[in-house]
């Protein structure tokens, strides 16, 4: 994965110094490239299963382009090998979004849209839970039940 190293100022939350100065302002290096799969995953909140569940439900995602576009679309489709070799572009846009379709039914009611929001949409957990008018810190076990279930759907030991 290609890095995307930004600096980002830091929200300052809570009330000023008793003195009425500002608190002074912080920054961090962010990885914009990051995916909030692999964060989870770099710092140990899901397994390789889990991760490789999330991509592969991604990849399948990306591959039916369920993603909103622009109504031309200027970059070639390069597929080789893989589960789809063999097919046109479409009969491999069908057959992903036929995986897709079967992930999420894998995940189940109320599972999936967690699922789709931090593995296809990008959305952070805290943005996601947020969203979905969840308690803070509920959507990790969620994701990660939602991701056992597409590991188990696509055979991922």
């Amino acid at each position: 994965m290609r890095r995307q190293l930004v600096e980002r100022e830091l929200t300052v939350e809570g009330p000023r110094r008793s003195n009425g100065a500002a608190r002074k302002r912080r920054s961090a290096t962010v990885n914009l490239a990051e995916s909030p799969l692999s964060w989870l995953h770099a710092r140990g909140h899901l397994d390789d299963r889990l991760f490789d569940a999330g991509e592969r439900l991604r990849a399948d995602y990306e591959r039916a382009q369920l993603a909103p576009s622009v109504t031309m679309r200027w970059d070639p489709v390069r597929v080789k090998g893989g589960p789809d070799a063999g097919l046109s572009p479409t009969e491999r846009q069908m057959a992903a979004k036929a995986r897709f379709d079967g992930a999420l039914a894998a995940a189940g009611r109320g599972l999936e849209d967690v699922l789709w929001r931090v593995a296809c949409a990008g959305e952070s957990l805290p943005d996601a839970e947020k969203a979905l008018a969840w308690p803070a810190r509920s959507g990790k076990l969620v994701l990660k039940l939602a991701l056992d279930r597409v590991a188990d759907f696509y055979r991922i030991r």
